[in-house]
C-alpha cells in the first residue's frame, strides 16, 4: 500500500483529537479545545516520524503507551495528579478498545489496512468520518446548552472563611461552566460575601463571558461549604468562590462542585 504523509497526518490528527476530546467530555476536563488541537497535532506528528525509529516488539510499545500519556497531559488541564490519571486511563482505554474495533470490522470486511507502523491506515481512512462526526456532536452540545434550562433544585448552603459564616439558598446552575485554574468556580451576592470577608482583600479574579461580553469576576477561596439537600450535607474544602456584582438573592453553584 502506498502511504502519502499528508493523508497519514490528517488520519492520525483526526484519530487522536477524536479520542482525546472524548476523554476530556468523560472526565469534565477544563481544557480549553485548542489544547485538545495542539496536543493531538504534535501526536499525528509523532506517529508519522514514529517508524524512522524501527522499534519493534516491547519497546515499541512502551514508546507509544508514552506518547499517550505525553499527548494526554498536553492535551488536559489538571489540577493534581489523579485527575491527570483519571483523563489518561480513558485516553489509553478509548484508544485500545477503537484500534481493535477497527482492526476487528477490517477483518470482517476485508479491507486492506497498514499497522504497525505507529498509526493504523486504511483504504479507508476511519479518522476522517469519525471526526467529523465528532465536531457535530461538539456543535449540537453548543446549541442544546443555549437551550438547555438550568437545574432550579434549591438547596441551603453555609460558607465559613475564618471565624466568619454565612447562610443562604443557592441551586446548582448547569450553564456555570466558570472555572479558575481547573477549579470550579460559584457565585454569591456581594453583600453575602461582604459578611466573610474584606473585599480590599480579595486580589484574585477570573474572566467570564457574558451576553454583554466579557469582564472580571472577583474571587476569593472559602474555607469550606456544606451544602444541604434535605437529609444530606455535602461538604467542600477550599471552595472557589465567585462574587456577583449583581443584586442577587442566593448562590449559584457549579455543577462540578461536589467533585471537588
Amino acid at each position: 500500500m502506498q502511504v502519502y504523509i499528508e493523508l497519514a497526518l490528517i488520519e492520525n490528527f483526526c484519530m487522536d483529537f477524536t479520542l482525546l476530546y472524548c476523554a476530556k467530555i468523560v472526565c469534565k476536563n477544563p481544557a480549553h479545545i485548542l489544547r485538545v488541537i495542539c496536543a493531538a497535532a504534535i501526536g499525528a506528528c509523532f506517529a508519522v516520524i514514529f517508524p524512522l525509529f524501527k522499534l519493534s516488539g516491547v519497546w515499541a510499545v512502551v514508546v507509544k503507551v508514552v506518547s499517550g500519556l505525553a499527548i494526554c497531559f498536553l492535551g488536559g488541564k489538571f489540577k493534581n495528579f489523579k485527575a491527570y490519571a483519571k483523563m489518561a486511563a480513558a485516553f489509553l482505554g478509548f484508544t485500545f478498545v477503537l484500534g481493535g474495533a477497527i482492526i476487528a470490522i477490517f477483518a470482517l470486511t476485508g479491507k486492506n489496512y497498514l499497522s504497525g507502523a505507529g498509526y493504523v491506515l486504511s483504504s479507508v481512512p476511519i479518522g476522517i468520518p469519525l471526526f467529523g462526526v465528532l465536531i457535530l456532536i461538539i456543535v449540537a452540545r453548543k446549541i442544546a446548552a443555549k437551550f438547555k434550562k438550568a437545574d432550579k433544585t434549591e438547596v441551603d448552603l453555609k460558607i465559613f472563611s475564618g471565624e466568619k459564616c454565612v447562610s443562604l439558598s443557592g441551586f446548582f446552575d448547569s450553564g456555570n461552566r466558570v472555572y479558575h485554574r481547573g477549579r470550579p468556580v460559584s457565585v454569591i451576592p456581594l453583600t453575602a460575601a461582604l459578611k466573610i470577608i474584606d473585599e480590599s482583600r480579595i486580589k484574585d479574579s477570573v474572566k467570564i463571558h457574558t451576553v454583554a461580553g466579557s469582564k472580571k469576576l472577583k474571587i476569593f477561596t472559602a474555607d469550606k461549604i456544606e451544602i444541604s439537600a434535605g437529609d444530606k450535607i455535602n461538604t467542600v474544602k477550599d471552595a472557589i468562590i465567585g462574587i456577583s456584582p449583581y443584586a442577587a438573592s442566593g448562590a449559584v453553584l457549579h455543577p462540578d462542585i461536589l467533585e471537588e
